[in-house]
């Protein structure tokens, strides 16, 4: 009876890292359906969720179950094919390749991606807007889930 009320879900590979850099490859559990958007629950649903202090994961070396908070990464990395960035295809979205310093030094480079209403539309905008806590970089193959509380600053690159 109660395997009935169970949400099924699928287990996910990412990486978290911590302020200073420490990081751990761990398993994440996702739901199949997401509401908000069609397709399975993302990693950023799940930390960007205003009911989730802490988050299930197992580590992949030694499939010990932790529960990390979320406000305390700094960061967390997933596939690219797991962050699809959803734009509409009748919308053309702002772009910015960018270097982001974290407060510990920590650096990454990527685009940021997003569409916002015109008058709206500068990347300080973006990033001023309260939601969601973790924004996505596209680091090639993979996103990078940067948490706002451990960003030093956001620098724009030329192309």
């Amino acid at each position: 009876m109660l395997e009935s009320l169970s949400v099924p879900k699928r287990r996910v590979a990412a990486q978290f890292i911590l302020p200073g850099g420490a990081s751990r490859n761990v398993a994440v559990f996702l739901a199949e359906a997401a509401p908000g958007h069609t397709g399975g629950e993302r990693l950023s649903d799940l930390l960007n969720s205003s009911g989730s202090l802490f988050i299930p994961a197992v580590d992949a070396d030694t499939e010990a179950m932790t529960f990390v908070h979320c406000e305390n990464l700094a960061l967390a990395r997933v596939a690219a094919e797991l962050e699809p960035n959803v734009v509409d295809q009748f919308t053309i979205p702002t772009e910015h390749e960018v270097e982001v310093t974290m407060m510990d030094g920590q650096k990454l480079r990527g685009l940021i991606t997003y569409v916002l209403p015109e008058a709206h539309s500068r990347l300080t905008d973006y990033l001023n807007n309260s939601a969601p806590a973790f924004f996505p970089v596209l680091e090639g193959e993979r996103v990078a889930l940067v948490n706002k509380r451990h960003v030093a600053y956001v620098e724009t690159l030329r192309r």
